[in-house]
């Protein structure tokens, strides 16, 4: 094996890396089982089944074919296995793979493979999923994540952890194929030259970062589709639940008995009317600013206030100022106002507040909307969906599930005759500048 023909390998190894990792995106079946949150026995068997098969027959080539060695990428398959699957099937996804190479005679390949998929399924499971799916092959922009995020608040950094031990395993590999070398009992790319070794070492977890970096776009793709479809059944439910022929005939109604005696008013809120329908048929960036946000919800809670009377219905703010520039999604908060306003102050004959509150907590944004209403007693969420309760609701948690993931906090504690306080926690993002 000359120094020439590593360079080479490593070189074909990166594209055959990436094609492999492109062609089985493209597969519909296995985008649906990658990305599942949870998978059957059957299912992961199934999963296996797409790395395994072309993966296997790769190491059957490295094996038959003079030097084409790129074709066997079972080091960072084990790897990927043991970080996406975890650490028993990728134990047994070891095993599969080592199995050409047992039977050319290089026995250490079984317990290395077998010994790396536990490894890797254990380490998997201490690294979050999207840490593990953000991870970048190119150490500078890891060196400078770890700086910059560790100079605000310090921290085990798990994707700089992630890189030193592939590195770390490639490493070792590489001691024990040098070890037993002849005859040679583990296959390794081992080169004459140090420094050509050390960057053998430094490609692996390149080989690793590529494949996750494939997946990883495929799966904001598919996370930004199911964003629009419920944007777009948000859109809808607001239409159907706000916009309804009763809320109409109300407002149109309270429009009319304020024409004679009080003009500018009731050409006001023909305006703030208008200005809801414009907002819910036009199209929607996924993100807006939390104060377009608020001048969204500023006209249906002055429509309401007409509607049930000032003395009814009253809206207080308690809104940071640092806060009115972060990006939040929209129609985010007028689904919870009008939950507030339905099943909290209208069931009362007095009325009562609804209290719109955001501030920052460091890094993160506290948006609260609160009412001193009827409360929900002891029945849960989803007890509300009634008459289109609770669907709001819904709708903006799993909103909020598919914008953040596990970054966001959605919280509802509720109190008989006391009221409802809805909790939103997520990432202070700001606009970009330009």
């Amino acid at each position: 094996m000359t120094d020439n023909l590593i360079l080479i390998t490593l070189l074909v190894k990166l594209g055959v890396v990436a094609s492999v990792a492109s062609v089985l995106a493209r597969v519909v079946t296995f985008r649906r089982l990658i990305f599942a949150e949870r998978r059957t026995p059957r299912q992961t068997l199934a999963l296996l089944a797409f790395f395994l098969v072309p993966l296997t027959l790769g190491v059957f080539v490295r094996v038959w074919v003079p030097n084409f060695l790129a074709a066997d990428i079972s080091f960072a398959t084990v790897i990927l296995l043991g970080l996406l699957v975890g650490p028993g099937w990728a134990l047994l996804g070891g095993v599969v793979l080592a199995l050409p190479a047992v039977y050319n005679h290089e026995y250490l390949a079984l317990p290395f493979n077998a010994a790396l998929g536990l490894g890797a399924g254990m380490l998997g499971g201490f690294v979050e999923k999207e840490e593990i799916y953000s991870f970048t092959p190119f150490i500078d922009l890891s060196l400078y994540r770890w700086v910059r995020r560790n100079l605000r608040q310090p921290r085990i950094d798990r994707q700089f952890m992630m890189l030193f031990l592939i590195v770390a395993a490639e490493a070792c590999r590489d001691w024990i194929a040098h070890l037993y070398s002849n005859p040679p009992r583990l296959f390794a790319l081992l080169a004459t030259q140090w420094w050509l070794q050390v960057l053998v070492c430094l490609v692996a977890p390149i080989d690793v970062g590529i494949a996750l970096k494939v997946w990883n776009t495929l799966r904001i793709e598919l996370k930004l589709e199911e964003q629009k479809r419920l944007l777009l059944e948000a859109r809808l439910d607001a239409l159907q639940r706000q916009i309804n022929p009763h809320f109409l005939f109300n407002t149109l109604n309270s429009i009319a008995a304020l024409v004679r005696n009080k003009p500018e008013l009731a050409r006001e809120m023909t305006v703030k009317l208008a200005n809801i329908l414009r907002a819910l048929l036009k199209d929607h960036d996924t993100y807006v600013p939390l104060r377009d946000e608020l001048s969204f919800t500023d006209d249906y809670l002055d429509i309401e206030v007409v509607r049930f009377g000032a003395e009814k219905l009253r809206v207080e703010k308690e809104i940071d100022p640092r806060t009115l520039g972060v990006l939040v999604p929209s129609i985010l908060l007028q689904p919870l106002i009008e939950n507030s306003i339905k099943h909290g102050l209208e069931p009362r004959l007095k009325g009562g507040t609804v209290t719109l509150r955001s501030r920052l907590e460091g890094e993160r944004v506290l948006i609260e909307v609160a009412d001193d209403g009827v409360g929900m007693g002891n029945r849960p969420v989803s007890a509300l969906r009634r008459a289109g309760a609770g669907i709001g609701m819904k709708n903006v948690r799993e909103r909020l599930e598919v914008l953040y993931g596990n970054q966001a906090r959605f919280d509802v504690v509720s109190n008989p005759g006391r009221g409802t306080l809805v909790s939103i926690e997520i990432p202070a993002n700001l606009p970009d500048a330009t």
